[in-house]
């Protein structure tokens, strides 16, 4: 990183969340792999979903290597603890400790100066516009960066976060534009119903953010009146792909 690269800040609206083997045996992205959508086996950070049985989202997070086969989760603050108890779940006898790390934070700068050191962070795996990331110890003196990082990330059509995504079928919320989904990986909960509309090309909806004054209500998902933005829940014929981000106009051609 430069001298002049500005310095991360911390995101207090998000969580870290520890999978941790409490067995030399026990497979941690093993038992992972199993649950989410992307493969988590190979390079991280890596951008995931765990879906509904039938396709919908029902968490997002970021997936972060860590010391001796454990994974750390980058997710929403607010469902954080809701995450923990529902991938205990799907535990069951598995040696795995899975806990909020709460001396943990999630660490964000827009600009990297250059391409950054292992220690410094990576850039967010969804679109490389979106910044540096890094999971590091939280510390009295952090610097908030939410309302930065929410402008930011909206400015790039990017959405997020139970408020705009729950219940959304995965890849309407632009899942393979921004490298959450993976095709080639075996099976994982919500994967059959994701598949075959990759396969027969029928992603008829997506999310997009639009100015709030032209956000019908029945297809807005959620509102932020501070920045004039919303995001709405569109069916694919009706976006306008002048309007949108490159990396989401590319995709939008309509369903026969």
């Amino acid at each position: 990183m430069s001298e002049n690269s500005p310095q991360p800040s911390r995101l207090f609206s998000r969580s870290v969340v520890r999978l941790s083997p409490t067995d030399e045996n026990e497979d941690v992205a093993a038992f992972l792999q199993g649950l989410v959508t992307n493969d988590v086996t190979g390079n991280l950070p890596a951008y995931a979903a765990l879906l509904s049985a039938q396709g919908k989202t029902m968490f997002d997070f970021l997936v972060w290597p860590a010391d001796n086969g454990q994974l750390l989760l980058d997710c929403e603050a607010d469902v954080a603890d809701d995450l923990v108890k529902r991938l205990s779940l799907y535990r069951l006898r598995r040696k795995i400790s899975i806990e909020r790390d709460e001396a943990l934070g999630v660490y964000w700068q827009q600009h990297s100066g250059g391409q950054p050191s292992s220690n410094e962070g990576a850039p967010d795996p969804r679109h490389t516009d979106l910044g540096i990331r890094r999971i590091a110890k939280v510390c009295d003196t952090d610097r908030g960066a939410d309302d930065a990082w929410l402008a930011h990330r909206l400015a790039l059509g990017v959405t997020e976060g139970h408020a705009e995504l729950g219940d959304v079928l995965w890849l309407e919320t632009n899942a393979v534009e921004l490298n959450g989904v993976s095709f080639d990986k075996g099976c994982y909960i919500g994967q059959e119903n994701t598949a075959r509309m990759n396969w027969r090309q029928k992603v008829n909806r997506r999310l997009v953010v639009v100015p709030l004054d032209q956000s019908p209500e029945k297809r807005r998902k959620h509102a932020y009146p501070q920045l004039g933005l919303a995001i709405d829940h569109l069916r694919v014929a009706d976006i306008d792909p002048t309007q949108v981000p490159a990396w989401q106009a590319s995709a939008l051609t309509p369903a026969d």
